[in-house]
């Protein structure tokens, strides 16, 4: 059973940034993908960032493409997520999750059908 910890969730203004991290423990194959995801009050939780693991190939949703990155740090189990100029918009409750399945055809990175084990969230909170 995976584990992921999510940390770097805050509170900032318009404009500013933040770097959420992901750490990933408790697994013993190798991790085929890891997301980011988030959920607003009375929203459906969505996929913003995903990646490919070892490759690194990246996905990002339309809303936050050009302004998050997603990142790997395979020698510590972490996936980063760099948030610039962020949006009140982008207030929401960001999870993290990992696909250590089997298999080889396999939803996107960014779909929820990918996933089976998520993070507990952080929250990010963008005021104008």
């Amino acid at each position: 059973q995976v584990q992921l910890v999510e940390s770097g969730g805050g509170s900032v203004e318009a404009g500013g940034s933040l770097r959420l991290s992901c750490v990933a423990t408790g697994y013993s194959d190798r991790l085929n993908a890891m997301g980011w995801f988030r959920q607003a009050p009375g929203k459906e939780r969505e996929g913003i960032a995903g990646i490919d693991l070892p490759d690194g190939g990246a996905f990002y949703a339309d809303s936050v493409k050009g302004r998050f990155t997603i990142s790997q740090d395979n020698a510590k189990n972490t996936v980063y997520l760099q948030m610039n100029n962020l949006k009140p918009e982008d207030t929401a409750m960001y999870y993290c999750a990992a696909d250590g399945s089997q298999g080889v055809l396999k939803p996107s990175p960014l779909s929820k059908r990918r996933y089976k084990n998520w993070g507990q969230g952080t929250q990010v909170t963008v005021s104008s």
